[in-house]
């Protein structure tokens, strides 16, 4: 009888039973059978199936799974699953999923030595949290929600980016005793900070002797907009060494556009229609305003020297318009006729009230109201005076007032006629007016008590016709000296 001893598989013997083997020892087998089985498969004391197929029983790779006790990389207790050795997960398209989408926590701790770490999903607040500890929601460093990434978790402590490189290191960071955003050079918080954000306010520098700078890096040109701190003055230069080619500097309180060198220097106002400019003509050395973006073309203005000049020679109008609110007035050339003008409006030839041509001589379009004030030395040609018109008086009371009119006209008709003197000139300026008076005769005419009359009596007055009597005053009216100029004129 062939009956091999077995306590495992491996000790099974494929070849037993023999045919020789009578019917007999078969139940010999079959428990001997069992009992290999049993004592093989010794964790298997449920009353579960195994449905694993012999393809799937086959993925275990005893090689990696381990082939001894103490070498098991699986291992599972109190529901927590241990992995010891490698991970990695292959695929078109592998993915890895942490979670259920239950109402829980989800989160990878990295069990350090000294310090823990942990990147997990704070169901609560619906925020990926990198941290310190093993805690979810401690000593959060980094969260992510929304659209949102916020570093630091509201402690008072420095939060941090610092870019480690080879010869130097850098920094982004929350200074919190500052309340500052930094960016910096180093590694430690708040040492040689380049750029600061506080408030409303971006600084530039750390108070340093140092230039400080933002250079753009163009391609066929750079430029720089930097403090040139030995010189205590912001520039905006060309190129990307601080003080070469500035363009603009500001100290104190002077803006100076250029850098000494003999070229032109410019701000071009760059129009939809068209371009103005400021500039240095430097050949010339003048100051020019002009239409265009080309130094000395159409000059507007130009300054040099004590000399500011207006126009740049061309045949066409150029003048200075006050654009006021119910009034506009012009100084201008019209050119068409040569001529300085000096008007209301803003259009050559219309209200001039001063013209002179190149000569100096002067053509007034208006009045001239002197307030009682002195013309001194003029000399008069084709000159005429004002006449107050009172017309037939017809008795009574009129005035005459001499700011109507140094030259008057009456007539006298049916009833007795009262004259009164207003608005002499003051004190110490002779005033006069004459008075054409017509049919003065044909009543009585009383006249103001302060009249002088040549030999202290009025003269006689034409009943039908024309007297021309003359009053002159140099003490404001106190006295008024009268005499006939002419009477009973024919």
């Amino acid at each position: 009888m062939a009956l091999e001893t077995a306590t495992y598989i491996s000790q099974l013997t494929a070849t037993n039973p023999v045919a020789s083997d009578s019917v007999s020892v078969g139940d010999d087998h079959i428990r001997m059978l069992k009992t290999v089985l049993k004592t093989q498969f010794s964790g298997l004391s449920g009353t579960t199936a195994i449905t694993a197929t012999e393809a799937e029983m086959n993925y275990l790779d005893l090689a990696t799974l381990g082939t001894s006790a103490d070498s098991k990389v699986l291992t599972q207790a109190s529901g927590v699953v241990t992995i010891v050795g490698d991970v990695k997960i292959t695929g078109t398209t592998p993915l890895l999923t942490i979670g259920d989408a239950g109402a829980e926590d989800t989160t990878i701790v990295f069990d350090g030595n000294a310090k823990d770490f942990y990147i997990a999903l704070d169901d609560s607040a619906d925020k990926l949290v990198v941290g310190e500890g093993s805690t979810v929601g401690t000593n959060s460093i980094l969260t992510i929600t929304d659209d949102t990434v916020t570093l630091g978790d509201g402690a008072a402590v420095d939060t941090s980016i610092v870019f480690d490189g080879n010869a130097k290191d850098f920094y982004v960071a929350l200074d919190d005793s500052a309340d500052k955003l930094l960016i910096g050079e180093g590694s430690t918080v708040g040492t040689n900070p380049i750029l600061s954000i506080t408030d409303d306010t971006v600084t530039l520098g750390d108070g340093a002797a140092v230039d400080t700078a933002i250079v753009f890096d163009g391609n066929a040109k750079d430029f720089y907009v930097a403090l040139d701190d030995s010189a205590d003055k912001l520039l905006i230069g060309e190129g990307s060494t601080v003080g070469t080619n500035p363009i603009l500097s500001i100290t104190d309180d002077t803006v100076t556009l250029g850098d000494g060198a003999a070229v032109d220097t410019a701000i071009v106002f760059d129009g939809n229609a068209k371009d103005f400019h400021i500039a240095l003509d430097d050949s010339a050395d003048k100051l020019i305003i002009g239409e265009g973006s080309t130094v000395g073309t159409n000059e507007i203005l130009s300054i040099t020297d004590d000399t500011v000049t207006i126009g740049d020679g061309a045949a066409v109008d150029t003048y200075l318009n006050f654009d006021g609110n119910a009034a506009d007035f012009r100084i201008g050339i019209d050119d068409g006729t040569d001529k300085l003008e000096i008007g209301g409006g803003v259009a050559h030839g219309t209200a001039a009230g001063i013209s002179m041509d190149v000569n100096g001589d002067m053509t007034l379009g208006g009045g001239i109201a002197c307030a009682d004030e002195v013309i001194g030395r003029p000399r008069f040609t084709d000159y005429a005076e004002t006449v107050n018109v009172l017309g037939d008086l017809g008795g009574g009371t009129d005035t005459i007032d001499i700011t109507a009119g140094n030259v008057v006209t009456a007539t006298v008709s049916t009833a007795t006629q009262t004259f009164t003197f207003t608005n002499p000139s003051a004190t110490g300026k002779s005033c006069s007016f004459t008075l054409l008076l017509t049919n003065g005769g044909s009543q009585t005419v009383n006249w103001p008590g302060a009249v002088d009359w040549a030999g202290g009596s009025a003269p006689a007055l034409t009943s039908s016709g024309v007297d021309i009597l003359t009053f002159t005053t140099v003490d404001a009216g106190t006295i008024w000296y009268g005499f006939a100029a002419g009477t009973d004129m024919k």
